[in-house]
């Protein structure tokens, strides 16, 4: 059954809206709904062409009662707490995306991963508590379960392993307790590792196989492959997203993934039959030595998420990389990368 959005907030606040999933967010809600979008984003990752690539927008600190397109950009950081109050006004749904991302980042800086992602969280937390917004949406990860026997799942004590998992765990607690001391409806999404269109900037699996693949690169494989992750396409998590702000629940939250163990092998085997079978150009593949405070397995148990929310993945792994390989192969001179010896 297709899902309606008739009923989701209508104006809503999206910080890092100009990154890999925030502009895919942004392109879903103005070809599916009629919402309005504030967006705060530093622009350290996500610039304005990529948020121009899916929508019109103004960059204004205006209420949205004085633009003329449905979204509106602050060039603003999430540290800023005097942005977040003015930016939260008139807010009924906040998505915060913006965050320091992925574990290796976190181990070459700790300090700037937890100022970045947990007094980030508060900031909006306290915007939300403040102007009155309904609902708040914290994109988590699996990576404050850190290494437990997958399937991991609500349920499971976490364990973080990286400083990563750790400020993602301290941004869950926050939300817990602004739930449960100010009545803020508060979800934490912990998706699975993403991937789609639009991952210019990620250094993720896929996107860098993609991209290392299209510049005629080695694909490199840290470890010996046999690591698992449960990868879930955009458009899945995107509609997680919207059905997480219908709900009226708070306190929650929820594993957002596919239930499918697949290892990095599997992805990186997956592209090379595409390339080497539409592209006609061989793919090599290296391993190189494992790297320190990653997770040797693990995927997750979505029956919460399908019980409460209403959600499930609509993607397999093989249909959701070509879509992705095909919009790389499309805007190729955007990400710097050609395939070698194109005729």
């Amino acid at each position: 059954m297709e899902d309606t959005f008739k009923d989701i907030p209508q104006k809503w606040l999206v910080t890092g809206g100009c990154g890999f999933i925030g502009t895919n967010l942004i392109d879903y809600l103005m070809k599916h709904t009629d919402v309005e979008v504030r967006i705060v984003d530093n622009l350290s990752v996500g610039s304005r062409e990529d948020l121009r690539d899916v929508c019109d927008f103004e960059e204004s600190r205006n209420s949205l009662d004085d633009i003329t397109t449905r979204v509106q950009l602050w060039a603003e950081d999430v540290l800023d707490e005097k942005i977040a109050i003015h930016a939260t006004e008139d807010i009924e749904c906040i998505v915060h995306l913006a965050a320091n991302t992925g574990v290796i980042p976190s181990i070459e800086n700790p300090k700037m991963d937890c100022v970045t992602n947990v007094i980030g969280t508060v900031n909006y937390l306290e915007g939300a508590r403040k102007n009155n917004v309904k609902k708040f949406i914290l994109a988590s990860s699996g990576a404050p379960l850190g290494e437990q026997e997958p399937p991991i799942h609500e349920e499971k004590v976490p364990k973080p392993l990286s400083p990563y998992g750790a400020s993602k765990l301290a941004g869950e607690a926050y939300c817990h307790a602004y739930h449960g001391s100010f009545d803020l409806q508060t979800i934490a999404l912990r998706f699975g590792n993403v991937y789609g269109p639009r991952s210019t900037h990620k250094g993720s699996v896929v996107a860098k196989f993609i991209k290392q693949a299209l510049a005629g690169e080695t694909l490199t494989i840290y470890g010996d492959g046999n690591q698992t992750r449960d990868f879930i396409y955009t458009e899945d998590l995107v509609r997680a997203i919207l059905l997480a702000s219908k709900v009226d629940i708070g306190g929650e939250v929820f594993q957002i993934a596919t239930f499918q163990e697949t290892t990095v092998n599997d992805i990186a085997d997956t592209i090379k039959e595409f390339f080497e079978n539409n592209f006609n150009k061989r793919v090599l593949i290296k391993y190189d030595n494992p790297r320190k405070g990653e997770v040797l397995r693990n995927y997750s148990d979505i029956t919460k998420a399908k019980n409460i929310l209403g959600w499930k993945p609509q993607f397999c792994l093989k249909e959701g990389i070509e879509n992705t390989i095909k919009w790389f192969y499309e805007h190729k001179k955007d990400v710097n990368v050609k395939l070698l010896s194109e005729s």
